[in-house]
């Protein structure tokens, strides 16, 4: 089967919306944790985090068009701070529900049952049953004019892990703790892992 550009565009706008956005493939199932200035607190699943560098230490988050309500892009334009969460496939079911459209100030961690927490300085919620607390602070927004997507650039200021999910080299086992990953917007997924390679080198 052969799809090409005009005929994605003539696809079925849910369809198309499924079909590219699982064809992406397997990605990182983040919560991520913020609170407004009149201090609610939120939570909303995102499955486009992205390493922008390491030193210093960059994460980046795609945010879809602001064209309607955006509670988390708002609060953390406006605080300049918010949380990466990574949860255990035990909690996937309650991730995916804080993808559904709460009222601005209603705090999805007490409607889907998840504990809020905090890491001092920082001022946005963590969630206090996952396996790594990343606290961030924002850098910069990125319009992306093609399609009115923004990417979220923040710097990690602090990290809460387990020590013994971190290897003597840096790496960090996630897929001992069965950390969610996910497909398109609503098959989730553990890993499994195949094996570390040396340094790769003609």
């Amino acid at each position: 089967m052969i799809i090409d550009k005009n005929k994605i565009e003539q696809l079925e706008q849910r369809y198309r919306t499924t079909f590219i956005n699982s064809l992406a493939g397997f990605r990182q199932a983040v919560l991520v944790g913020t609170k407004s200035t009149e201090g609610h607190s939120n939570l909303a699943i995102f499955n486009s985090l992205i390493h922008l560098g390491a030193n210093p230490a960059l994460f980046g988050l795609i945010n879809r068009p602001d064209s309607v309500q955006r509670d988390t892009l708002q609060n953390i334009i406006s605080t300049k701070a918010y949380t990466i969460n990574y949860v255990r496939a035990d909690a996937y079911k309650k991730a995916h529900q804080t993808s559904a459209r709460y009222d601005k100030d209603v705090s999805e961690f007490e409607a889907v049952g998840f504990e809020e927490a905090y890491l001092p300085p920082c001022t946005a919620p963590i969630v206090k049953e996952a396996v790594v607390n990343i606290a961030m602070q924002l850098e910069e927004i990125i319009p992306i004019k093609i399609n009115g997507t923004v990417l979220i650039v923040g710097s990690v200021q602090q990290i809460h892990i387990d020590e013994q999910l971190v290897g003597n080299d840096g790496f960090v086992s996630l897929s001992e703790q069965q950390v969610v990953i996910s497909q398109g917007l609503d098959a989730y997924f553990v890993s499994s892992p195949l094996g570390r390679l040396a340094y790769a080198k003609p």
